[in-house]
């Protein structure tokens, strides 16, 4: 990874997906906030190229980010995005004013000069869509600049200074709205900046085991497993850097998926040989979730209760320097506001947080640098099996998430049941790779019903399966209604206590992937 793409965040809401162009080109990126990245940093990090973000600041107010000098006066090439694009211009001493007309959502640009941004992808004299989210404009151009793009409500779409290898463009090709936008991305960092394209798995898990095994020394590593895919692939990166001397904990909740727990227990104990302790905490959980009807005071009992039971069993194996934890980067980038203030809490996430300092360990996150389909990809290289890699995101607090209200064993069961027929449905019509997350929901409402000549008054189940590229944003998967028919069948005659079942054709905004 000595190839190394700067990414500075302005606080756009897509600024993840930059990186994540970035890194299907085959090119190493890194997201840093505005304000963390002085000359010092630049020096340090030694960008093979700069990539300033959109955001949601105007370049007209006076308490406006702005860019480091030392970004322009590193001597690698420079691709400003939208606000990037402004601020860029506007400290090159061009004029940027409110635009009269303003433009959001689909646009279409013109081409209209060549560039290197654009060769082998847009033509001069082509259209071409693009997705567009702006008040401000560029009026005028800065010295040595000229117009590569223009668009009906922005004559400067896209400004270009070839011999500096300077660039903006009004739009945002980092979204799947501008169609030709990943490749524009591409032609910046492979051809502007000339990237060896040499970002992959195999090159992340060799340069990983060695960090791993520098980092940790000769120290003794516990592992958090929580039956995810992340947990597991950090799991199987430890065990090639420290072999032995690495300890995985299953803390099973009582709260899994159908026959979840027997298979995290059977890959790493049979298929890879590494030894796990498997703590089987159904009953206790139950009890502390006893009554307890919110959402949030369930995923704070839940995460207390993890780390009561997880402490203890790291207790019982003799101590550890380190801890393990799964944490990706989009976790890393949330956790930190580019403004340096505090982000919205949406819902609170089960993690291990505290734990380390409580327990005197040093903190291993062998993954944070990586999204989730680096993740996959990641597993795939470690041997993990195509049926584990691929399944769909879980929970940390699992199923008690899943049944608005007090958690209680016979509804758990009936919702796991529920959940178990839905999946195989969606595995046996091939559908299940199609989608990001499938799940059933038991609903705290009750429901008359007719079975065979009696009346019922049982409870409502609503199902979920939803499309997404991250989970950021998300839509609901178009089932047929002969599908749904069938699922709705097998739940109301399979699993006692269900009567009626109802889809969720919710997006995200305005719901939630999950119900709490």
């Amino acid at each position: 990874m000595s190839e190394r793409v700067l990414i500075v965040d302005f606080g756009s809401q897509v600024t993840q997906l930059i990186a994540r162009r970035v890194r299907e080109a085959g090119v190493y990126s890194e997201v840093h906030p505005f304000n963390r990245v002085d000359g010092a940093f630049v020096a340090d990090f030694a960008p093979i190229a700069v990539i300033l973000s959109g955001g949601p600041a105007s370049v007209l107010s006076s308490s406006a980010p702005s860019a480091h000098p030392a970004l322009f006066e590193a001597g690698a090439p420079v691709l400003g995005i939208c606000y990037g694009q402004q601020v860029m211009a506007a400290q090159m001493g061009a004029h940027v004013r409110s635009a009269d007309h303003r433009e959001f959502g689909r646009a279409t640009v013109e081409a209209v000069a060549e560039s290197a941004l654009f060769e082998g992808v847009w033509e001069p004299g082509g259209r071409y869509p693009v997705w567009m989210s702006h008040g401000d404009r560029v009026e005028t151009l800065p010295e040595g600049f000229r117009v590569a793009a223009r668009s009906e409500a922005a004559p400067y779409a896209a400004i270009a200074n070839e011999d500096r290898r300077l660039y903006g463009v009004q739009f945002h090709p980092e979204v799947v709205h501008t169609p030709d936008g990943a490749g524009l991305i591409r032609n910046f960092v492979r051809r502007i900046a000339g990237a060896k394209a040499d970002w992959s798995m195999a090159a992340f898990r060799e340069t990983a085991v060695a960090q791993i095994r520098a980092e940790v020394g000769g120290g003794r590593v516990v592992c958090g497993l929580s039956g995810g895919v992340d947990s597991t692939v950090a799991a199987l990166l430890l065990h090639e850097a420290v072999g032995d001397r690495l300890s995985c904990i299953f803390v099973d909740t009582g709260l899994m998926r159908a026959d979840e727990a027997g298979e995290v227990v059977g890959l790493f104990r049979s298929h890879f040989n590494i030894p796990l302790v498997h703590a089987d905490a159904g009953p206790l959980f139950l009890e502390r979730l006893a009554g307890v009807e919110d959402p949030e005071s369930k995923r704070k009992i839940i995460g207390a209760a993890f780390i009561e039971v997880f402490e203890a069993e790291a207790a019982r194996l003799g101590g550890a320097d380190f801890l393990a934890q799964g944490t990706l980067y989009p976790d890393v980038i949330e956790s930190v506001a580019f403004d340096g203030g505090p982000s919205v809490t949406i819902k609170s996430h089960h993690n291990v947080g505290g734990l380390p300092e409580r327990m005197g360990l040093g903190l291993v996150e062998p993954l944070r640098m990586l999204f989730k389909d680096e993740v996959r990809a990641l597993g795939r290289e470690l041997g993990l099996p195509d049926r584990f890699v691929g399944r769909h995101p879980f929970p940390g607090p699992g199923l008690a998430i899943r049944m608005p209200g007090a958690v209680e064993p016979d509804k758990l069961e009936a919702l796991r049941r529920a959940d178990a027929i839905f999946l195989e449905e969606i595995r046996r019509a091939g559908l299940y790779d199609d989608i990001w997350q499938a799940f059933a929901v038991l609903l705290p409402v009750r429901t008359v019903g007719v079975m065979g000549d009696d009346r019922t008054y049982e409870q409502a189940c609503a199902l979920r399966a939803v499309t997404s590229a991250d989970g950021m944003t998300a839509d609901f998967y178009p089932f047929d209604a002969g599908f749904l028919g069938r699922v709705a069948v097998r739940i109301v005659n399979e699993v006692p206590g269900i009567n009626r079942v109802v889809y969720d054709v919710t997006s995200k905004p305005p719901g939630t992937i999950e119900w709490e």
